[in-house]
């Protein structure tokens, strides 16, 4: 038991690079989770729908040559992979999730208590467990087609409820509430059909029951302290992504001397770094020295631009390009590609 609890836990971490990634087991057997999901759909939902995902995942991480990168770093920066990337990557982490807060109730195993803490956090949030239940299961009830509905916490360590279309998740740079996912609920049709047909409420109602508010309860604990959230404040930073997806398309070209996508976007580059100076900075951020950085960052887009529409040669364009790069590193830190 222990080690299967183990290695799901290792197979979410986004500090494990192992390639390739793959399924984990279940706690228990498909028929153990009768009093919220019949048998059958388990081991569908379980043996081919997340086995799928993961085949798809490697499949496709190859294709992009993304071999050794974390599955965290997949889903960070979403909007930069394939579509096989972030729907499977997402499959893959929203899955693994799901399985681990169900324990089903039989006579050895029965879902654990909340902790004080968790609790205390869901009390001063949303009044009640109670209450908590009714936000849960209207975002689930609420979500068009296919998603996941989410208990999340935030970078600044507070409990919010969303949801999410497909397999995005809320660690995706995609996600409008960005966190930690620490509760997970499927409203997938294949996740509830074959019982409950297109009844999801009766399937959320049911699905309460399985719910182990102390592996919960633990993932909240660990969340708290998680260098994951420092990453997501400062990555959730709309103006700084939007500058950064320019200067990738204009930088990784020119590396390659392709100059015609920074002659094209420098005007672009420009207007994204006056807004990003003008932009409210993540508190973990807010320091002098990003402040000039950033201020620096629009002086230097500003001669770059001047560059460009005098025709300058390729090689001051490069130069000028490289330190709008170096300074961009200052703020952001490594470049994610």
């Amino acid at each position: 038991m222990k080690l299967t609890i183990l290695s799901i836990i290792i197979s979410i971490s986004g500090s494990v690079l192992a390639q390739d990634f793959t399924l984990p087991e279940l706690r228990f057997s498909y028929d153990a989770y009768e009093q919220g999901i019949d048998a059958q759909t388990m081991e569908i939902h379980h043996s081919k729908h997340h086995r799928g995902y993961v085949r798809k995942l490697n499949n496709a991480v190859a294709a992009s040559k993304l071999e050794g990168k974390s599955l965290v770093d997949l889903l960070m920066y979403a909007s930069y992979r394939s579509t096989a990337v972030r729907n499977n990557a997402g499959g893959h982490y929203n899955h693994t999730l799901f399985w681990e807060i169900l324990t089903p109730s039989t006579s050895t195993t029965a879902p654990e208590a909340m902790k004080n803490q968790l609790e205390r956090a869901i009390n001063k949030t949303f009044g009640s467990l109670e209450n908590l239940r009714k936000e849960l299961s209207a975002a689930a009830a609420k979500r068009f087609g296919s998603g996941w509905a989410w208990l999340v916490v935030t970078p600044n360590k507070e409990l919010v409820v969303s949801s999410s279309p497909n397999q995005d998740n809320p660690i995706m740079d995609v996600s409008d509430v960005r966190g930690i996912p620490i509760l997970g609920i499927d409203v997938w049709e294949h996740a509830y059909y074959l019982r409950y047909q297109n009844k999801r409420g009766d399937y959320l109602s049911a699905i309460w029951s399985l719910l182990d508010w102390g592996v919960v309860s633990q993932k909240y604990a660990v969340a708290l302290s998680d260098p994951l959230l420092l990453r997501i404040e400062r990555e959730n930073w709309p103006q700084m992504n939007a500058f950064h997806k320019v200067l990738a398309q204009t930088f990784h070209a020119a590396e390659k001397g392709d100059f015609k996508p920074v002659r094209e976007l420098s005007g672009g580059l420009y207007a994204k770094s006056i807004l990003l100076q003008d932009s409210d900075i993540p508190k973990s951020l807010l320091k002098p020295e990003v402040v000039s950085a950033l201020t620096r960052l629009e002086k230097k887009c500003g001669s770059l631009q001047k560059l460009v529409s005098k025709n300058a040669k390729n090689k001051n364009i490069m130069k000028s390009l490289s330190s709008v790069h170096d300074i961009f590193h200052e703020v952001q830190g490594l470049c994610h590609d």
